[in-house]
């Protein structure tokens, strides 16, 4: 018994068909495999929950597993869970919530199987090629592009492009134009969809932009400003006009798009009647903002003797002489559709008889239209002139407020480079106290109290009698002396506190005593003291110690005799 033969691909010949697809990135191509194989191997265990795990080796082969997930309640589906128990079993490591991951063999999978594969696999690529051309193509519409004539048909001519097939309708083509395979022609890019069936991109050859692009590409002065094209109306095959306008006032638009002799418009008929016998025409005019004037460029060479508003507002009829009716029209009203849509408006055109007829002051209409027009176009061009205004203003401002940020911006990163300087640390002079040495306090004469007799007593007295006037004296003018020099003012507090302290510095100076003039005054002091207390027995000093008390007085005899005041203006210099 023969056997059906098996024409279905296996997986690695659709692996290697889709490979050889080169219009998608790899990633992408891996995400539809990875998709394909994870429904193909549901449907092969028929459980469509079941979770896969596809991973693609470098070497182009494929490991897949199935997960499952441990569980310690009971089974209801040993595809999708799996008891600890047996996990365990399997893997001792793996505790309840964890996934088990099995290698599972895709080499049973069954003729549906594959296929479903494979049709998943398509899919995905389709969509994936589908959003790479529209990411191509949607930013080249009303674009001039070089094409590759694939195939003729009644209704449609597909064109090979760069990186899909394009199709071009019979409505998109010139009329009796010829087009015959693998010709290369220029056509423009009219419209990219996304979600469709057939043809993503479709092509024109028939479109007035075409004729707008092959000016850009051929002219100049369009290609690089100076001369805009305002509007264009075209019936393919038969006749286009375009209007055009000059930013400089030293060029002339339609001189420039004509050329000379007209070399510069034959350059573009020639592409676009090349394969066709069709004769169509090209009429450039020059646009203009008064309406009125715009209208009777665009009819040329028909005169206009009036325009008048028609119908809601947006119609117009236009008034020519009655032998001009026809011109106007145009050979089966080609010139009058063409003037609609340039206008955007709808138009009727009528004679001067006629319109009379209809009872119709078209002069006064006309003039009033024209009047109106024109306080509209002013107007136009005043809010016009405002919004630039405004626009520069806020160009301005914007810019001045970058400006600033950018200025604070630098100053503070001008600031944080800076190294910080160390703070100057001024050294003040430490005043150097002056250490005062007290004088030392010599130890009191021994007194010995011996008997006396009274007559000695007496005789003892006498002496001590006469000298104490002297004596009393002498203590009277050193008390002072030693209260001040207890009183010790540096140099330093002299001149911070000369002008409240001068008379006391001055004389603290003056009355300044040494160690042995205070030792001296000391001895005298205690010397009065032992005799105001009337003492019977006095103080006896040898005749040594007298003689060194006389010989103090008289070593310091200048401090009594010399005159301080004579030194107050050397004092007073210092200050």
């Amino acid at each position: 018994m023969r056997t059906k033969k098996d024409n279905t691909p296996s997986l690695a010949e659709a692996w290697g068909e889709i490979v050889n697809n080169n219009l998608i990135p790899e990633e992408v191509f891996q995400e539809a495999l990875k998709e394909a194989i994870i429904k193909a191997y549901r449907k092969h265990i028929n459980c469509p929950d079941a979770e896969v795990r596809v991973e693609l080796l470098p070497n182009g082969k494929m490991n897949v597993f199935q997960q499952r997930r441990v569980i310690d309640t009971e089974v209801e589906d040993d595809e999708i869970e799996i008891s600890v128990e047996d996990a365990q079993a399997i893997n001792p490591e793996l505790q309840v919530g964890d996934i088990l991951e099995e290698p599972v063999s895709i080499a049973e999978f069954g003729r549906a199987t594959v296929s479903l594969a494979k049709n998943v696999m398509l899919q995905k690529i389709k969509e994936a090629s589908k959003q790479i051309v529209f990411d191509e193509y949607s930013d080249k519409i009303d674009d001039i592009t070089w094409g590759n004539v694939q195939t003729v048909e009644d209704k449609y001519t597909l064109i090979q492009l760069d990186k899909t097939l394009a199709m071009m309708p019979k409505s998109e083509q010139i009329p009796y134009e010829v087009l015959k395979d693998n010709q290369r022609i220029r056509v423009l890019i009219k419209s990219v969809a996304k979600e469709t069936k057939g043809a993503q991109v479709i092509v024109s050859r028939a479109s007035a932009n075409l004729v707008k692009r092959l000016f850009e590409t051929t002219i100049t002065e369009i290609y690089d400003g100076t001369v805009e094209v305002k509007a264009i109306a075209r019936e393919a095959g038969e006749r286009t006009k375009m209007a055009v306008w000059s930013r400089n006032p030293n060029v002339d638009a339609v001189g420039a798009c004509i050329g000379h002799q007209g070399a510069r418009v034959k350059d573009v008929l020639d592409e676009i009647t090349k394969y066709s016998n069709n004769d169509e025409r090209i009429d450039v005019v020059e646009w203009s903002a008064d309406l009125v004037q715009f209208i009777k460029n665009i009819m040329k060479p028909a005169e206009i003797i009036g325009v008048l508003p028609s119908g809601d507002g947006n119609g117009l009829l236009l008034v020519v002489d009655n032998e001009k009716l026809s011109q106007a029209i145009g050979k089966r009203g080609i010139n009058a559709r063409l003037a609609s849509k340039l206008l955007n408006r709808k138009i009727d055109i009528k004679s001067m008889s006629e319109v009379e007829s209809m009872g119709i002051d078209w002069l006064a209409e006309s003039q009033a239209f024209a009047a109106k027009e024109e306080a509209v176009r002013k107007q136009k061009a005043l809010d016009e002139l405002k919004r630039i205004e405004e626009e520069k203003a806020a160009e301005e401002a914007a810019r001045a407020a970058e400006e600033e940020a950018r200025k604070a911006e630098e100053a503070m990163q001008a600031e944080a480079e800076q190294p910080e300087e160390e703070p100057v640390v001024t050294e003040t002079p430490v005043e150097e106290t002056p250490v005062v040495e007290e004088p030392a306090v010599q130890e009191e004469p021994a007194v010995v109290e011996e008997p006396v007799k009274e007559e000695e007593t007496v005789k003892a007295e006498e002496p001590a009698v006469e000298e104490e006037p002297e004596v009393t004296e002498t203590v009277k003018k050193r008390k002072p002396k030693l209260e001040k020099a207890s009183e010790y003012v540096s140099k330093y507090e002299e001149l911070a506190d000369a002008r409240k302290s001068q008379s006391k510095t001055t004389s603290s100076r003056r009355k300044k005593n040494t160690k042995e003039e205070e030792e001296a005054a000391e001895l005298r002091r205690k010397l009065e003291e032992l005799r105001n207390q009337e003492y019977l027995i006095k103080p006896e000093y040898t005749e040594e110690e007298l003689e060194e008390f006389n010989n103090d007085d008289d070593e310091h005899w200048y401090d009594e005799d010399i005159d301080y005041d004579e030194y107050d203006e050397y004092y007073d210099d210092e200050e």
